[in-house]
């Protein structure tokens, strides 16, 4: 008998651990221009907020010259412009998002083993191997989507096959299905998009905040612009906000919005306001407010307010403490020794994660005695809790104001001292059902840009399989209102999602192919094409601008130079100029700040010593290629700048001699591997020389002085320099 009772405690144990919510979150935390927002579960679409935070089924429209940031555990993911972004799933385990079209620039510094992220377009999926930066760009009209590796590792898979890409590296795939052209080019330069990220990248490398909190913290990359950390006796290193008003206390700037699957959720106003208002704790000390962060070394369970629920009877403030009957509630920070009790369904090893993550002077005995306690009577005692007594702490407002999602601080009800003193026990959350607002975060707004139908119900390609949509507010509605202020259990919300598939929310068909056969891209050192048309733009051919397989990547026609939204001018720029003869036909790599310096000196050396024969380790590095072979790099021998570039099989044992007019005239031909690397000059601007008048003109005098005599028989006794 013991043991079958046994059994079911584990089993419920085991229960009430598969219904725990995510401990990881989403935070908007950057808006710049018209950035659009729309909650899982809903069909409106609003302004966005900083601060949200964003969960599975969320999503994110930039506008025309809109950017945003996101940051999720140990990762910024920043979108461009017109960018249609969607979180399909995110959890500790898991990072996947849907990108239906534009810019994504994604910075990981952190993947733990076993831990999915990846990005989802509709011709293909990439899944991130290791830490490093990353760009996609992707297209839904003519299915092109662009790749880039600046650093790090990832696998793209498709319905035809996957490879993977590697750092320096651009992959370009067009059309899809088994249609789809894999293609591999060298890394262009940065364009803008690139650039401002490298901006905030290295805003966030200064900040000395990650000394005090857990990398894995979300939102703690802003506390050193708005605060100061200080040593506090009792509590260890506590970090105080600059600039706040005088008489101002945690959770009065901001507002509630519904989030599920942890219900009523702060939004505060500060641009600082995120990681202080779900993680740690909040002390009063020196006539002053600190935040108290929990332990460095383990990763935070997020919350979605750490605050003492108190309600008011009556028609309005009132001695009586009650929920449920009374027009107002009330709420105030909890201390670090005060015991946060979650309104949503959990387990008991859940209760004590969130708060032994969040707070380093907490009992765990204490976190038992009032979770059982919570568990037997329904309520939270709030008698002990330290910042119930602090001037100003307390504040109260109307239950509309939740339920509006109004600013705390337009409707908020002053609580005299008595009335303080009265409270004696309080719920963890206040007994009042969400509406529309609620779950929006402010009144829908039809101004709010969104974008194109036939973007958001583009089907994707997924390696993983996400979990399925969270259902329509509508579906939920009356079942919350049936148990106010309590979030539905998240079993329950997938079994009303799968009983009325229809009326959930809806999102585009994803294809899994979790199973991929590898493929071999065709691979070329020559700049990637231009991607085919803006986003939204009459499309262009699938293929249009890319080479075919086996066919060499020079051979095919760019697209109007205004066709390649995210190229830098200088690029195009460098384009238009014939290729120096003892460089290969790459794009500068001085903008990347993860390349070493020898490499960047080496790039920056002028073209004004083209007859001296260059060695292999002077050209930009390959090494994150091991398809080329080292006889290709060999063969890439200058020859003068009098003579126009030749095809590379040249004999490197003559660099002085000029081949026949016929062999300059011939195009290169693909390898039997269909992998050709040769390198194709650059057309001539209409400033520059022509090909048939550099041939007819002899070398200029200096040149010939610095013309290099063959190498066998003056240089063999000679070692290049490591």
């Amino acid at each position: 008998m013991s043991g079958r009772l046994l059994f079911l405690a584990l089993a419920t144990v085991g229960v009430l651990a598969a219904q725990d919510p995510p401990s990881s979150v989403g935070r908007l935390n950057y808006i710049s221009g018209s950035v659009s927002f729309q909650p899982g579960g809903v069909n409106d679409w609003v302004p966005a907020t900083v601060n949200r935070p964003l969960t599975v089924g969320d999503q994110l429209y930039a506008d025309a010259g809109a950017r945003a940031e996101i940051h999720v555990p140990g990762a910024a993911l920043r979108i461009g412009s017109q960018t249609a972004f969607e979180f399909m799933n995110l959890d500790e385990q898991n990072v996947q998002v849907r990108l239906s079209e534009g810019s994504l620039n994604l910075r990981v510094r952190r993947l733990d083993r076993g831990q999915n992220f990846e990005v989802d377009t509709p011709n293909l999926a990439f899944s991130i191997d290791r830490p490093g930066e990353y760009r996609i760009n992707t297209n839904p009209d003519t299915y092109q989507t662009y790749v880039t590796v600046r650093y790090g590792e990832g696998q793209i898979t498709g319905n035809a096959g996957s490879f993977p890409v590697h750092a320096r590296e651009q992959a370009v795939i067009a059309g899809q299905d088994q249609q789809a052209q894999y293609n591999v080019y060298a890394a262009p330069g940065n364009d803008d998009f690139d650039n401002w990220t490298l901006d905030r990248n290295r805003r966030e490398d200064r900040f000395h905040s990650s000394r005090y909190v857990s990398p894995n913290m979300v939102g703690y990359e802003d506390l050193d612009e708005y605060g100061s950390w200080r040593s506090v006796p009792q509590y260890g290193e506590c970090w105080v906000p600059r600039g706040v008003p005088s008489g101002w206390a945690p959770y009065h700037n901001g507002h509630w919005a519904w989030v599920d699957p942890w219900g009523w959720s702060w939004v505060d106003d500060a641009p600082w306001g995120f990681a202080p208002f779900h993680y740690g704790r909040w002390a009063y000390f020196g006539d002053t407010w600190g935040w108290v962060p929990g332990p460095v070394a383990v990763t935070p369970v997020y919350a979605p307010a750490l605050v003492a629920w108190v309600g008011f009877g009556g028609g309005g403030i009132g001695a009586s403490i009650r929920f449920g009957g009374g027009s107002d509630v009330g709420w105030f920070p909890l201390g670090p020794r005060d015991v946060y009790v979650p309104a949503y369904r959990a387990s008991e090893t859940y209760v004590t994660r969130i708060n032994t993550t969040n707070t380093t002077v907490i009992n765990n005995t204490n976190i038992t005695n009032v979770y059982k306690t919570y568990v037997q009577t329904g309520n939270v005692s709030t008698a002990n809790y330290v910042n119930r007594a602090v001037p100003g702490a307390v504040v109260a407002v109307p239950q509309t104001a939740l339920t509006s999602a109004r600013p705390v601080q337009q409707v908020a009800v002053k609580v005299s001292p008595a009335q303080i003193t009265a409270m004696k026990a309080g719920a963890p959350a206040p007994h009042v059902a969400p509406q529309v607002a609620s779950v929006l975060g402010r009144p829908a707004s039809a101004s709010a840009p969104r974008p194109p139908a036939a973007v958001i119900n583009k089907p994707v390609v997924a390696k993983s399989a996400p979990p399925p949509p969270p259902p329509s507010f509508q579906q939920r509605q009356s079942l919350l209102a049936q148990n106010p202020g309590r979030p539905l259990p998240i079993q329950q919300n997938r079994q009303i999602a799968s009983a009325a598939p229809a009326a959930a929310a809806a999102r585009p068909q994803v294809r899994v192919v979790a199973q991929a056969r590898p493929v071999t891209p065709h691979v070329s050192n020559a700049p990637a094409p231009r991607l085919g048309g803006q986003p939204g733009a009459v499309p262009n051919t699938p293929s249009q601008g890319l080479p075919a397989r086996g066919v060499p990547a020079h051979a095919s026609p760019a697209p109007a130079q205004a066709q390649r939204p995210f190229e830098p001018p200088a690029a195009q720029q460098r384009q238009a100029q014939p290729v120096p003869p003892n460089r290969p036909a790459q794009t500068p790599q001085q903008n990347r700040p993860f390349e070493p310096p020898a490499a960047q000196q080496r790039q920056a050396q002028p073209p004004s010593r083209p007859a001296i024969a260059p060695r292999p380790q002077n050209a930009q590095p390959q090494q994150s290629r091991p398809v080329e072979p080292p006889a290709v790099q060999q063969r890439q021998a200058p020859v003068p700048p009098s003579q126009a570039p030749r095809p590379q099989n040249v004999q490197p044992q003559r660099p002085s001699s000029p081949p026949p007019p016929e062999q300059r005239r011939a195009e290169p031909q693909p390898s039997s591997q269909g992998r050709n690397r040769s390198v194709q000059p650059a057309r001539p601007s209409a400033t520059s020389p022509t090909q048939e008048q550099r041939r007819a003109a002899p070398p200029a005098p200096a040149q010939e002085r610095k013309a290099p005599p063959p190498p066998a028989p003056k240089r063999k006794d000679e070692h290049p320099p490591q």
